[in-house]
């Protein structure tokens, strides 16, 4: 590829290389190797500051001297990187101001057409000749119905073998010359995919010798390339089958170091003491599972015997209990702080919001029954307890008095010790970041930890994200559950049927029962506190419903007249969400007009409907869990998911995925297609540049399992990786500082 007047050797540049060709390692810094000014751009674009940042940022896709970029399915208002071909080459003198305008066409050959032009730049027409074919890059636009780069960055192709004067020889060069992969990188407006391609040409020819993390015993029976020529094959491919073989290698490594870590971290946790919690004969366990008036399903036993075996070890327990929505967890939970317990220690359970704390508090209370509850002083501590109380129960759980303490954030401030910890329990563990939960882990002495999660989660994304935790999976319901129909209801399509909504759920209120309303926001322009929608509105679309605009609607409906409806969202103070929740639960108030607050914990039997506006801004565990507060009692559950998504969007596929199935680790799955899975290792949790790269969980189930098999052997071997320094490196530069501390904390 030719060099152009704006390419990356002519703007970068800066402070010469200290490092010789041939000598650069994949921890060296871009700058000592590239440059400084090329290091500042790549930095600032793409965060990258070591050769393997660099060499890791792999093309998302090849394109072909021979084969145009089809130009018709162009995407408005993005920067594009194409490949056409100049069919026509014009100045003309502007008529407002002096000056002149090149202007350029370029086809795919199949009649789509791009304009490009260039101010005061009459040069552009030597470079730019009709028939000469390139790569372009900018932002497309649409000019009066012709789509338009304004001043883009190109790099037109060598000049191939002239076929008619060409022998055999010649023939096949230029067939070559046509047919090689071209890579087009993901890019930014200060650094293009032409000026990447020079970058990484240099950057491989001032590298040294590539170690490689994976063992030759598990490359040799994967068939897989060394490293080095990996990274060659994927930035310099000479056919399809180099770049196609790079990537299965690079994927496969990347699985590989992954999991090398997470069970790294897993031997390291297991390595650490703890004190063993083992219920006693005739004690609080034993006395509460005979009191029980149910059986426990298979799960729920099977799940209860894997954390009785942890707990009683000397090595902290880490266990993610998965559950589908009403699975009965918190029993499996409470059952644990029983064991805790009864060998004198204490239990700590973390929930996200107030109204899911007190929910907890509640339903423990009423499970352990009068004279064990009397025994553990189950308590409450929140932030907004008045002071008095609040102080209670601080001095409750730092005396010993309170065998289990349920909290919100308010549990991790200083004030707030305990007397003996024996297990933190997180619930809905997707709601804290990795801070919080280590602050509470560090107020016992090596306790055991249980997370509980009542969003399900793929077995690859559990592989990947949780691969240093035990997994425990309760998808059995309890007997007797009368089950929820769910029915989408496309106001974009079916706006006649608005009406029916509300129809529908007078005819549940008339048989004496209970609803929810969901809407995605308290007040218009304003969402719940940290909540974050799926997607914002389309330009001209109906406004979103909001909590204060509908509680007044409905409350104006003459269907609805004289009916008890009352709001419930997080800006309500603690005294007032716990005042509705109660009034809801004793039958008082017939709706409920509430945001997600009401997502996890609510447990009212005699609701048996819910309304779900704008379900499309939710994302498709969210209706899930949203779905999961009604049909809990002797009554079926009727579900509205009420959509102006238009036909064929990801929205309206959101909606009617979760409309078809009741299973979540279906619906986990489906998310995992339409959402990918982003920054897996930490993300925004972390702050760390731990996203995937070629391996993608939502297909690559396979890959991650093979390599965490392959990995687990050389683990088990070899903990600390004493004899695989290679890989031990790559673990480290895999997870940054950041990182390893999601790791080591989750």
């Amino acid at each position: 590829m030719t060099e152009q007047p704006d390419s990356a050797s002519a703007r970068r540049g800066g402070s010469p290389p200290t490092i010789a060709p041939g000598l650069a390692s994949l921890d060296d810094k871009i700058a000592g190797v590239l440059g400084g000014r090329t290091a500042s751009a790549l930095q600032k674009s793409f965060g990258m500051l070591t050769m393997g940042d660099l060499l890791a940022h792999y093309p998302r896709r090849y394109a072909k001297r021979g084969e145009l970029t089809a130009l018709s399915e162009l995407p408005i208002g993005e920067n594009v990187t194409i490949v056409g071909q100049v069919i026509e080459a014009r100045e003309r003198t502007m008529k407002t101001r002096r000056g002149s305008i090149v202007e350029i066409k370029i086809s795919d050959g199949k009649g789509g057409l791009v304009g490009l032009t260039f101010f005061n730049q009459r040069w552009r027409l030597e470079t730019l000749r009709p028939g000469v074919r390139g790569i372009f890059a900018g932002k497309i636009t649409d000019y009066r119905g012709t789509l338009q780069l304004a001043h883009p960055h190109f790099a037109p192709f060598e000049e191939h073998p002239d076929d008619d004067e060409a022998d055999a020889a010649d023939e096949e060069r230029a067939r070559r010359w046509a047919e090689a992969p071209i890579p087009i990188y993901p890019a930014s407006n200060q650094v293009t995919s032409a000026e990447l391609t020079t970058i990484m040409r240099t950057a491989l020819d001032t590298l040294g010798l590539v170690p490689d993390p994976v063992p030759p015993a598990v490359r040799r029976e994967k068939s897989l390339l060394d490293q080095g020529r990996a990274l060659t094959a994927i930035h310099r491919p000479e056919k399809d089958a180099d770049w196609i073989g790079a990537r299965r290698t690079l994927r496969y490594t990347e699985a590989f170091v992954l999991q090398a870590a997470l069970l790294q971290q897993r031997a390291r946790s297991r390595a650490e003491a703890a004190t063993p919690r083992m219920p006693k004969p005739g004690g609080l366990l034993e006395r509460f599972d005979a009191a029980l008036p149910f059986a426990l399903t298979n799960d729920q036993l099977t799940v209860g015997a894997e954390i009785a075996g942890d707990l009683a070890v000397a090595s902290p327990m880490n266990r993610l209990v998965q559950g589908e929505v009403g699975s009965g967890k918190t029993i499996v939970a409470l059952r644990a702080m029983l064991a805790v317990a009864d060998s004198g220690g204490q239990s700590a359970m973390l929930a996200p919001t107030e109204v899911l704390a007190s929910q907890h508090l509640r339903s423990i209370v009423r499970a352990l029954g009068p004279e064990l509850a009397a025994e553990l002083v189950p308590t409450l501590l929140t932030g907004q307890q008045p002071v008095a109380e609040r102080r209670r129960a601080t001095l409750r759980a730092v005396s010993g008095q309170a065998r289990i303490v349920v909290g919100t954030h308010a549990l991790l401030g200083d004030a707030v010790a305990f007397y003996d910890l024996g297990l933190v329990v997180v619930d809905e563990q997707h709601r804290f970041g990795v801070d919080q939960r280590e602050a509470l882990r560090l107020k016992g002495r090596q306790p055991h930890v249980l997370v509980l999660t009542a969003t399900p989660i793929p077995r690859t994304v559990a592989m990947t994200v949780f691969g240093d935790l035990d997994v425990s999976v309760i998808s059995e319901l309890p007997a007797g559950r009368p089950g929820i129909e769910s029915f989408t209801v496309p106001l974009a399509l079916k706006p006649a049927w608005e009406p029916q909504i509300w129809r529908r759920l007078t005819e549940e209120l008339a048989q004496g029962r209970q609803g929810f309303v969901v809407c995605p926001a308290i007040e218009p322009k304003q969402l719940e506190d940290g909540e974050q929608l799926e997607n914002d509105a389309e330009p001209g679309a109906a406004p979103m419903a909001t909590v204060a605009t509908v509680l007044g609607e409905l409350r104006a409906h003459p269907a609805l007249v004289g009916r008890r409806i009352e709001p419930l969202h997080g800006r309500m103070s603690s005294e007032e969400k716990e005042s509705t929740m109660l009034a809801f639960a004793a039958g008082q108030i017939d709706v409920l007009v509430a945001t997600t607050v009401i997502e996890v914990g609510v447990d009212v039997p005699n609701a048996s409907m819910m309304v779900v506006l704008d379900a499309d801004r939710f994302g498709v565990s969210q209706l899930h869990q949203l779905r999961g507060r009604i049909g809990r009692g002797g009554v079926p559950g009727v579900c509205l998911l009420v959509t102006r998504a238009v036909p064929e969007s990801v929205g309206l596929a959101r909606v009617e995925a979760v409309a078809a199935t009741l299973d979540g680790f279906e619906l986990a799955q489906v998310d995992l297609e339409l959402r990918r899975e982003g920054n897996v290792l930490g993300g925004l949790q972390s702050g760390g540049r731990s996203s995937l790269r070629l391996l993608r969980v939502a297909t690559d189930g396979e890959v991650i399992l093979d390599a965490r098999r392959a990995a687990e052997v050389i683990i088990d071997e070899d903990p600390e990786l004493a004899m695989h320094p290679d890989l031990s490196a790559a673990v480290e530069r895999r997870l940054d500082d950041a990182s390893r501390d999601f790791l080591s904390k989750n």
